[in-house]
């Protein structure tokens, strides 16, 4: 008898478990080799106002300065415009120097229409393999665009990765092609 309640008990706590569990993150990662000197691929990358000048899917760029709400402090805020419509805001948290590394996040909103929601990217400069190359890492942490389990089409996980994916793979070419002229 205690083994069959036992049993009860845990089947009908189980539909509850189930709602009590969120949209799964989800995380994209790019590395690729650049011919040119870290330093000056850091140049270019660093330039948070820059990704027009280099990102072949950018149309425009909208670059100010704004008080960000989590942390008090004015930050570099971007408005991208991609060729397919597709907008985003991003707030630059932190630009470091020593490490080559750039950290910006996704500003949730009406600005942002792309199909990613807690959106955050982590890009690094390394020394390359050769010697006058660079190794780029681009990483990204988000949720969709929905932010639910069941996301409807084109705010769910498969259009979420699609999107970083894209994303990515077209700032290596640009990168790529206005570092290795």
């Amino acid at each position: 008898m205690k083994k069959f309640l036992s049993m009860l008990v845990v089947a009908c706590l189980l539909p509850v478990a189930a709602l009590a569990h969120g949209p799964s993150g989800q995380k994209v990662v790019k590395e690729f080799e650049v011919k040119a000197e870290p330093a000056k691929t850091w140049a270019l990358l660093k330039d948070f106002g820059a990704i027009g000048k280099w990102h072949p899917d950018v149309t425009n760029v909208k670059l100010e300065d704004r008080k960000d709400e989590e942390s008090g402090k004015t930050l570099s805020h971007r408005l991208v415009t991609l060729k397919n419509g597709t907008t985003f805001l991003e707030k630059l948290r932190e630009a470091n120097d020593a490490d080559m590394k750039l950290d910006y996040k996704l500003v949730d909103g009406k600005d942002s229409t792309i199909a990613v929601s807690n959106y955050r990217t982590v890009a690094q400069v390394k020394a390359g393999k050769s010697s006058g190359q660079s190794t780029v890492t681009l990483t990204a942490r988000f949720y969709n665009k929905a932010n639910t389990m069941e996301a409807p089409e084109g705010q769910d996980n498969p259009a979420a990765n699609k999107a970083i994916n894209e994303l990515y793979d077209e700032a290596a070419v640009g990168l790529k092609k206005a570092l290795e002229k």
